[in-house]
């Protein structure tokens, strides 16, 4: 399915002047290089390796069984007509969802290299199903970064609902094409899925215990990759810090911000968030501006993703043909929209989530008086058991909705 493409002699000129310099700028800063590779490795060690492994472990597991070619052909009705893409990569979405950066390009891998999509449909689903976690907007940036809980539902809300608008938005990208044409699938719709469920399992034949090993094996090759890229880039920003390039990209960017309405103050944060989601979210928590803008920027960075998850979503559908433009147009589009919705939705929501939290608080301090992370860690995982079981209900009433009318015309 991939196609190679031949660098160019002034692409091959500049890739490697790229490799010279950032490799001079590692060693000219040696101090700095270990100290942000030590942080990355923490970072990775102690927050994305136990967050995001069992779901890398599981959604290879359920692919080997057969459950998620069932969950596609269930969720069909939905995903088809709404996103123009396969029922299947509803599995993609609502893991994404609820799971974070890159669960959701490595799903959209896996189907692609199945064959269960086609190019432009794994260009819409990569785009669609990579986001951020509640996880990391609650508890890493609302709490840990902002010391303030009841922003990360504002945060949430509005990366959400941005998230299903670039969904919907990219339904159109190559014209809305699609594998087969949109008609009304024959045979009940849970036998099915079943069908699909033991067709998939024979194809792949593997024992339980071939399957589960070989599903943590390439789930921690995967994971290695994600922590590498997290140090890499960890190591690439301090450096650049270091020399003041970010400082003087953060000076040029100071003279536009003011046309945007936000705070110049956070010109830091933006550069940084531009390379590294956790890095920039953390500057813009920490950054001499209003809250509210501070808020903004980091609905910004946290829909843009940053150069970081972007290197590992192009390594996660490597091997297919999926081309990143669309995607990188995605996340801006993505960035753009949740900062806006967090402007529109955080002078209203925010007054009333700080009366329900104390609320809540007040009637459940036991809950509350808990370490927050492992908390949110299973509420993360609940809210993707969640999203499939509505986008569940919807399918099954439009596909009821869609055999009546059929039924009266016929």
């Amino acid at each position: 399915m991939s196609t190679a493409i031949i660098p160019s002699r002034r692409s091959s000129f500049l890739a490697a002047f790229f490799g010279i310099a950032v490799t001079v700028a590692f060693v000219s800063y040696p101090k700095a290089a270990f100290e942000a590779s030590l942080a990355g490795l923490r970072l990775w060690f102690d927050v994305v390796l136990p967050a995001l492994l069992p779901f890398f472990a599981m959604s290879e597991i359920l692919m080997g069984l057969g459950v998620i070619h069932a969950v596609g052909v269930l969720l069909e009705p939905l995903m088809r007509p709404v996103f123009r893409i396969p029922g299947v990569g509803a599995f993609a979405v609502a893991m994404g969802l609820a799971s974070g950066y890159p669960l959701g390009a490595k799903i959209s891998g896996r189907i692609r290299r199945d064959g269960l999509c086609t190019r432009e449909e794994g260009e819409r689903l990569v785009s669609f199903a990579n986001t951020a976690d509640p996880l990391f907007m609650v508890g890493a940036v609302a709490v840990g970064m902002f010391g303030l809980v009841e922003l990360g539902a504002v945060i949430a809300v509005a990366h959400y609902i941005s998230a299903i608008l670039v969904g919907f938005g990219m339904r159109y990208h190559a014209r809305g094409r699609m594998a087969t044409p949109d008609d009304a699938p024959r045979g009940r719709l849970f036998r099915r899925a079943l069908d699909a469920l033991v067709d998939a399992r024979r194809k792949d034949a593997r024992p339980f215990g071939e399957l589960f090993r070989d599903a943590v094996r390439e789930s921690i090759n995967s994971m290695l990759f994600v922590g590498g890229c997290i140090m890499m880039f960890s190591v690439l920003i301090r450096v650049l810090t270091d020399a003041g390039a970010v400082h003087l990209l953060a000076a040029g960017l100071k003279t536009i911000l003011p046309w945007a309405g936000l705070d110049p103050d956070l010109a830091l944060s933006l550069i940084k968030g531009a390379f590294e989601i956790t890095l920039g979210s953390q500057e813009a928590g920490a950054a001499e501006a209003p809250l509210f803008d501070r808020t903004v920027a980091a609905s910004l960075i946290i829909g843009w993703s940053g150069l970081s998850v972007h290197a590992q979503v192009a390594a996660m559908v490597y091997g297919t043909d999926i081309r990143m433009g669309p995607y990188l147009m995605a996340r801006l589009s993505h960035g753009i929209l949740a900062a806006a919705f967090t402007w529109l939705l955080y002078p209203w929501l925010a007054g009333h989530l700080e009366a329900v939290e104390t609320a809540a608080m007040t009637a459940f301090p036991a809950f509350f008086a808990r370490a927050p992370f492992p908390l949110l860690w299973a509420g993360s995982a609940m809210a993707g058991l969640l999203l499939l079981a509505v986008m569940l209900a919807i399918s099954l009433v439009l596909y009821g909705l869609r055999r009546v009318v059929i039924f009266r015309v016929r």
